[in-house]
C-alpha cells in the first residue's frame, strides 16, 4: 500500500522482461504502470471514505447509486491491491530467493503485524467503521506462503477459493450460532484479552472482512502483479475478465435468487428488510439478524461474503486496475487531472487512518449531518473529506517520497536487512 512498494516493483523490471530492450522505453512504462496503481488505490481509499463518511444510499438519484456502487466494492479493490503490493514486495516479476527472499519475506511479516496493531488501535476509538487493517494484517500472513506462484496458478487458487471457502464460512458460522466452542476460543484467546474483541474468531470468521473469504481477492491482485502489464493486450484482457466476473456474479445472483424457489422470501425473513430485490448487488439488503438461512448463499451483496460476491466484487476490481493503467499509460492529460487521486494512493495508509481519527474527533458534527440531517446532509461532509485528503496528499507526496505512516512502516521493516 505504500510509495516504496511501487519503487521496489519498478527496479525490479529490466527493459528486456518489457518487451522493449530501450531504458527511456521501459520507464515511461513502468511509470505509467505505477501511476495507473496509485490511481486504482486512491479510488478505492475515496471509495471507503464514502462508506464511512458519505449520505446512506437511500437517498436515491444518481448520488445514492455511486454511493452504493463503492460501499463493499471500495474495500474488495484495496484488498486486491494489496495482493498486488506483497507480490511487489517479495519480488517481481520473479520473486526474490535467497537472502533476499529471507528478508522480504520478514519485511511482510513486520508489515503485517504492524498493520493489526493499527488496526486494533483504530478499532479502540470507536468509531461506526469496521477497521480493516486488523483483518488485512493477517491476510498478508495467510498469503504469503503462495508468494512464488505463478500467475496461472495463482488465478487457479483465486477461483477455487472464492468457490470453496464462503460455502465453509457458512457451516462455520452455523456452527458458531448453534454452539458455544467459539466462546471457549475467545475466553482463552491472548488477542482478544488485548484487543478488547473476538480476537482470532472475528478475524477468522464473524468479523466485517473475515479472512477465510477475502482470502480470494488478495490471491488475485497477486496473480495480476505477476503478469506483464505492459504487454499489447493484456489490459484489454484483464478488463474483458473483470467484466465476465462482474456479470457472472452479479448476474448469476440475480438469475438464483429469482429461479430458486422461495430464495428472495428466505432472505428477507432473515434480514427484515422487508424486500430482497437488491441482495443481488447492494448491501441495503442488511445482513441476517438470527439464523443464516441457506438462500443466503445466493446473496451477492458486497458483505454477504458468498462466492457470488466475491467473484462480483473481484470482477469490478480487475475491470477498474485495468481502466486506471489504460488511463495512465494513454492518456497523459486526465491522468495530470486525476494527480490529486493518485496521491491518495501513494500515501493510502495514511490517509485511511487520518480519516478515522478524524470521524472520532469530530464525531458529533458527523452524527449530526449524517444520522439527523435530511438524507444529503452529510454530502458536503464527505466533500470535505475528500478535498482534504486529495490536498494533503498531493502536498505531501511533493515534498516528500514516502506519506508519514508509510514512512514508518518502511523503518519499521529496515531491521529485515539483518536477516541473512
Amino acid at each position: 500500500m505504500t510509495h516504496n512498494a511501487a519503487s521496489i516493483e519498478s527496479a525490479d523490471v529490466s527493459p528486456s522482461l518489457l518487451g522493449d530492450r530501450s531504458p527511456i522505453a521501459a520507464e515511461r512504462r513502468s511509470t505509467g504502470r505505477l501511476i495507473g496503481i496509485d490511481l486504482a488505490r486512491g479510488l478505492a481509499v475515496l471509495g471507503m471514505y464514502s462508506a464511512h463518511v458519505g449520505p446512506d444510499v437511500t437517498v436515491g438519484g444518481p448520488v445514492g447509486f455511486l454511493l452504493e456502487t463503492a460501499r463493499g466494492r471500495s474495500s474488495a479493490l484495496f484488498a486486491l491491491l494489496a495482493g498486488f503490493s506483497l507480490v511487489i514486495i517479495t519480488g517481481r516479476p520473479y520473486p526474490h530467493t535467497g537472502r533476499a527472499g529471507r528478508q522480504a519475506t520478514v519485511r511482510i511479516v513486520i508489515r503485517a503485524v504492524v498493520l493489526l496493531a493499527l488496526g486494533y488501535a483504530l478499532t479502540a476509538l470507536d468509531t461506526d467503521v469496521d477497521v480493516i487493517l486488523s483483518f488485512y494484517g493477517l491476510l498478508f500472513l495467510t498469503v504469503l506462503p503462495l508468494r512464488r506462484l505463478r500467475a496461472g496458478t495463482l488465478a487457479l487458487i483465486a477461483a477455487a477459493s472464492a468457490l470453496v471457502l464462503p460455502q465453509v464460512l457458512y457451516v462455520i458460522r452455523r456452527s458458531i450460532e448453534d454452539g458455544s466452542w467459539a466462546d471457549a476460543i475467545t475466553s482463552h484467546d491472548p488477542l482478544a484479552l488485548i484487543s478488547g474483541t473476538d480476537g482470532v474468531i472475528e478475524l477468522l470468521f464473524t468479523g466485517e472482512y473475515p479472512v477465510l473469504t477475502w482470502i480470494p481477492f488478495l490471491i488475485a491482485g497477486m496473480a495480476v502483479a505477476r503478469l506483464d502489464l505492459t504487454r499489447p493486450g493484456v489490459r484489454s484482457r484483464l478488463a474483458l475478465i473483470g467484466g465476465g466476473l462482474a456479470l457472472l456474479g452479479y448476474g448469476g445472483s440475480w438469475l438464483a435468487l429469482h429461479l430458486v424457489p422461495h430464495a428472495l422470501s428466505a432472505v428477507a425473513s432473515a434480514t427484515d428488510a422487508g424486500s430482497a430485490s437488491s441482495a443481488w448487488w447492494s448491501d441495503t439488503v442488511g445482513t441476517p439478524e438470527d439464523r443464516t438461512p441457506l438462500a443466503w448463499l445466493l446473496v451477492a451483496a458486497p458483505h454477504s461474503q458468498t462466492t457470488f460476491s466475491i467473484v462480483g466484487n473481484t470482477g469490478v476490481a480487475l475491470a477498474v486496475v485495468a481502466a486506471c493503467l489504460t488511463v495512465a499509460e494513454r492518456m497523459p492529460r486526465l491522468t495530470r487531472l486525476a494527480t490529486p487521486v493518485a496521491a491518495v494512493g501513494m500515501t493510502a495508509l495514511t490517509v485511511y487512518v487520518l480519516h478515522i481519527v478524524a470521524l472520532w474527533f469530530f464525531s458529533d458534527v458527523w452524527y449530526v449531518a449524517a444520522v439527523d440531517g435530511d438524507g444529503l446532509s452529510a454530502l458536503p461532509v464527505l466533500l470535505a473529506f475528500i478535498a482534504g485528503a486529495m490536498l494533503l496528499a498531493t502536498v505531501w507526496t511533493r515534498l516528500f517520497r514516502r506519506g508519514p505512516l508509510e514512512q514508518l512502516l518502511h523503518t519499521a521493516t529496515r531491521s529485515a536487512r539483518i536477516i541473512k
